[in-house]
């Protein structure tokens, strides 16, 4: 059986430096996505929707190793992009007020039509409530900045200072706020989590 591990083959875009911020060129790959708003600390609508995203990911990933294509690969992890319609709310850290698009990448090789069957399987099996939110799309970053973050997500400030510091300098933001989170958070030390933060260039 052939195994797959994109975090490794994508080394330069799953795995930075926490001591450098480096720029790199992110081409189009395809995501489970599911939009909502509100602080992903407290709101349902957050932890449903990473449920989802889980739940219809390893269920494809299953099917794709059973399957004709006999691949076994690692579902890549949760990944966010985070604004706020009046940005104050997100500088000043009023999370009740930010909007978020939490998401998945899905391998090349699996197919939309497993996506669609590993939806209907979480439907049938599972009835969770965001899965009619869910949405497959190609999503395209291009030249971007990023930096790994090690720590709680309170104390990502000054990485983040330091990633907008190098954008600055040299062509200014585009898009939004991009975490990459590598940890598992319900297993793993707040100081050891890491975390990758990605900001689009101009």
């Amino acid at each position: 059986m052939q195994k797959v591990d994109l975090k490794k083959e994508l080394k330069h875009l799953y795995q930075p430096s926490a001591k450098e911020v480096v720029q790199v060129e992110v081409p189009t790959f395809q995501f489970l996505m599911v939009d909502g708003e509100g602080d992903p600390n407290t709101s349902e609508e957050y932890a449903q929707a990473v449920e989802v995203l889980f739940s219809v990911s390893y269920t494809a990933k299953f099917m794709v190793k059973k399957g004709a294509q006999g691949i076994d690969y690692a579902v890549m992890p949760l990944e966010g992009l985070w604004w706020a319609d009046d940005m104050s709310a997100f500088v000043a850290n009023d999370k009740s007020r930010w909007k978020w698009t939490m998401m998945i990448m899905q391998p090349h090789f699996v197919a939309n039509e497993v996506i669609e069957a590993a939806i209907s399987e979480v439907e049938r099996k599972k009835r969770l409530p965001a899965v009619g939110k869910l949405r497959l799309e190609a999503f395209s970053e291009g030249l971007c900045a990023q930096v790994l973050h090690i720590g709680p997500f309170s104390e990502e400030g000054p990485t983040v200072e330091r990633l907008h510091g190098f954008i600055d300098a040299r062509t200014g933001r585009d898009g939004n706020h991009h975490e990459i989170y590598l940890s598992d958070i319900r297993r793993t030390d707040p100081t050891k989590w890491k975390t990758i933060i990605r900001q689009p260039m101009k």
